[in-house]
């Protein structure tokens, strides 16, 4: 066996990577090595078992995950990773459907409708159905969830109860999965479902695909929902050599379908199961782990696990509580300041999170007014922004014409004078004739049927989708400025969108129009990359998969964390404790968890109490910072620990003039009254430490 796949992994880690045949579970605390984990036994199957690596299936959740897990094999094998089926869970379904979904119906050119294609579909069948449109959010969750657990429109017809029968919400189903069967379309969802219909349906299909990956590796597994697990167990019931690695306590995800039961039943489906704990931490301090374990040993419905650490103890975790959501967030900005300023910390190095989006808002003011940049994490993706959806939705209609959602959204775009009465006619002749958008407007410019006025005006759409077509097979980032400049679109969209465009056409180089299509179509916001230089925000659902040397975690009260829906259920509860528990684990060195006595809610300020959790965390890992109010709002702060408190007669923005280099702005200054040091920023020679005590410095 090659040394080198060993030589610095832990035991549990080396037993994990030489289970070559038959289940395996690997627990797979926090900040653990999971992904070394995963990376390492692809390669020792490769190296060792003598296993092809394009027979190995391994499945993530994100985009980014799956490319940092080819990156790291690509790296341990020496070789190219492009061959491979490193994927996330619906990429994965994505391939399979391009080759095999004619057996359900459907040609290969299907596209992949997005939250926002979806709900454009949804909105449409509830105007026709007369069904108030306020409804078209919940009824888009509830058919997700539908999906998510397999059930299709003609189990819900059948009126069993467990399914909460409602005949309106049936008709929607069934109309809606019909509208996207017309349209050639699927919706994220439906890859899944429809991959596992695939596989029950055509036995013979499904048997190709478990020779073909005799190995299964799925990280995240805690994550998964019915539909997921459902895939798995199918591609995985003829060798059963699967191996899934993920952490109960991790499982957050129940709103998108996540069910913390497939990693807690996994030794019962597949019995001889070896199971393999990791609980050696390498990302936090003993402190943390502490408060962390604290809390979610609270929680009865896990496998137990202990993490520990070499790093040491750490900081204790600070716990402070301020009079109001302001005086939280100036305490968290001016935190910040003082710990960037001492110079051993970048913006990036930095997070603050939070359960609920409207907390940001009150944050990020205090941001600004101490000038910190910062960017929310999980935001609008590059791929949802106007101009990219638009030129994306072009090729959609381009290859695929039946798709009429894409059609609608770009017919005017840029304008051409087709009204609502205009689209509403085409509409009717598709209705009538059965046929999509686009085949009925190509019928209507031929047709003797119409006023000639009516056909001209959308003849010009026409002829330009019908030239397109017939150009898409060229190089794919000449295509879309052939698009760009036949359409018109980069002359109307302006200036600063098109540089989007730009970057658009750029980054299409080897793809081709499918792999574009479907990299937007699954592309997620978490995908986005990282920005080094300044302070993230985010909500704690976004945080799970990343780490930051200092993190804030606002709000932690009750109503908050936990959040008030939670506190009746005791499943509902045990997983907001476990959204704290990927919160606590988030942070290396040093962990802050903020509350007001008061808060904002909508239009009424209330009255908080502490959260429950924190009376979980034991009393050795953490302690309260004491308050020191200030008579502004924004800049109020509240005392940090002596350790970190600097207590000196320069103040941060004071000039000062050195004998050697001249004049220089204070940038913070620290130590006891004895023996003070600052920090000072020369234009001459830079940023220089000094001591008080030697270094002559004049205020000026």
């Amino acid at each position: 066996m090659r040394k080198d796949l060993l030589s610095d992994l832990n035991p549990q880690q080396q037993k994990a990577i030489k289970h070559a045949d038959g289940p395996l579970l690997v627990l797979a605390g926090a900040g653990s090595g999971k992904t070394k984990v995963i990376t390492h036994r692809f390669a020792f199957l490769t190296t060792e078992q003598n296993v092809p690596p394009s027979s190995i299936l391994a499945m993530t959740f994100t985009n980014k995950a799956a490319e940092e897990m080819k990156a790291r094999i690509q790296k341990l094998l020496g070789k190219d990773t492009a061959g491979l089926w490193v994927s996330t869970f619906h990429s994965f379904c994505c391939r399979i459907l391009r080759k095999e979904i004619a057996s359900l119906g459907f040609q290969n050119n299907f596209c992949i409708y997005d939250k926002d294609d979806s709900s454009k579909v949804i909105r449409s069948i509830l105007k026709e159905f007369k069904i108030h449109e306020a409804l078209y959010k919940g009824i888009s969750s509830k058919l997700s969830s539908l999906k998510a657990s397999l059930i299709a429109p003609e189990h819900l017809i059948a009126r069993d109860d467990s399914y909460g029968f409602d005949e309106k919400f049936a008709r929607v189903y069934v109309k809606y999965q019909d509208d996207l069967r017309r349209n050639n379309a699927l919706d994220f969802d439906d890859l899944i479902m429809f991959t596992v219909k695939l596989f029950d349906e055509h036995p013979g299909v499904l048997k190709k695909y478990q020779t073909e990956f005799p190995h299964i590796m799925i990280d995240e597994f805690q994550d998964t929902n019915n539909a997921q697990y459902r895939l798995a167990k199918l591609m995985a019931a003829g060798r059963k050599n699967i191996c899934v690695v993920g952490d109960d306590d991790q499982s957050i995800y129940k709103f998108r379908g996540a069910d913390v039961r497939n990693i807690l039943a996994f030794e019962k489906d597949f019995p001889k199961t070896k199971v393999i704990r990791l609980e050696q931490n390498y990302r936090s301090t003993q402190n943390i782990l502490d408060a962390a374990g604290g809390v979610i040993e609270q929680n009865n419905s896990r496998m137990p696990k202990k993490l520990w650490t070499n790093n040491g103890n750490g900081e204790k975790v600070f716990h402070c509580t301020t009079n109001s959501e302001r005086e939280e967030a100036a305490y968290i900005a001016r935190t910040i300041n003082e710990l960037y300023l001492k110079g051993r910390h970048s913006y990036g190095d930095f997070t603050i999170l939070y359960r609920l989006n409207q907390q940001s808002m009150v944050l990020e003011e205090a941001l600004k007014a101490n000038g910190l940049p910062y960017h929310i994490v999980g935001g609008i993706s590059f791929y949802q922004r106007k101009e990219i959806k638009d030129i994306i939705s072009y090729l959609k209609l381009i290859i695929n014409p039946d798709d009429s959602v894409s059609l609608r959204r770009i017919i005017n775009s840029p304008p051409r004078g087709i009204g609502s009465t205009t689209i509403a006619k085409i509409e009717n002749e598709a209705v009538k004739k059965d046929i999509s958008l686009f085949k009925a407007m190509q019928h209507i410019v031929i047709s003797s049927g119409y006023p000639p006025a009516f056909k001209e005006k959308i003849k010009g759409f026409v002829s330009t989708i019908e030239e397109l077509s017939g150009s898409k097979d060229m190089e794919l980032s000449e295509f879309l400025w052939l698009i760009l400049e036949s359409t018109g679109y980069m002359k109307w969209i302006g200036e600063e969108r098109s540089e989007n465009l730009m970057e658009l056409v750029n980054s299409s180089d080897e793809m081709d129009i499918n792999r574009l299509i479907d990299t937007a179509a699954l592309f997620s916001p978490m995908d986005e990359s990282d920005k080094a230089s300044s302070i993230s925000l985010m909500t704690l659902h976004c945080a799970k998969g990343l780490e930051f040397p200092v993190v804030f975690i606002a709000g932690i009260e009750e109503g908050l964390m936990p959040h008030f829906h939670a506190v009746k259920s005791s499943e509902e509860l045990q997983e907001e404790r476990r959204l704290f528990y990927v919160g606590i684990t988030r942070a290396k060195e040093m962990l802050f968890l903020t509350g007001a006595k008061k808060r904002r809610f909508y239009a009424s300020v209330q009255e908080q109490q502490p959260s429950r959790f924190l009376k979980e965390m034991p009393s050795g890992c953490y302690h309260c910072i004491e308050k020191r109010p200030r008579t502004s709002m924004i800049t109020s702060e509240v005392k940090l620990p002596a350790s970190l408190l600097n207590k000196t007669p320069f103040v941060t923005g004071v000039r000062v003039r050195h004998p050697k280099w001249g004049v220089g702005v204070v940038r913070d200054s620290y130590g006891e009254t004895d023996d003070v040091k600052v920090m000072v920023n020369f234009p001459s020679v830079g940023v220089k430490r000094l001591s008080l005590k030697f270094a002559q410095l004049q205020k000026i």
